[in-house]
């Protein structure tokens, strides 16, 4: 069921909290993202194989997004666990955020070095 990786995904070095978008409970932080999927990072080991509604609460908007949860292992940190998500439906906010991230946590390769 798992494929490999088509597109890098990059790093987050600050998460960003993600809920339950029914009930606003917190699930877990993004540790990485890209336009097809991400990692959430949870104190809890999540199902694997059934759909999530999420959302992302930034300071001027909210970002809402269903995914399938594909993988779901123990983190290196104890008391933690990392999910693979694949997107099934995001609004247009969820892509500015990762072009957004991209942008900001992407180093300017210098073509003279």
């Amino acid at each position: 069921m798992f494929t490999e990786r088509r597109i890098e995904r990059h790093q987050l070095p600050c998460y960003l909290k993600v809920f339950n978008r029914y009930t606003g409970q917190p699930i877990g932080f993004l540790g990485n993202v890209d336009e097809e999927g991400m990692m959430l990072i949870s104190n809890l080991p999540l199902l694997v194989g059934p759909d999530f509604e999420l959302q992302i609460k930034l300071p001027d908007q909210v970002i809402n997004l269903s995914a399938a949860c594909l993988w779901c292992q123990e983190d290196v940190t104890p008391g933690h666990y990392d999910s693979g998500f694949q997107l099934l439906h995001a609004n247009a906010e969820y892509e500015q955020l990762v072009v957004a991230l991209r942008d900001y946590l992407s180093f300017p390769m210098n073509e003279s070095a």
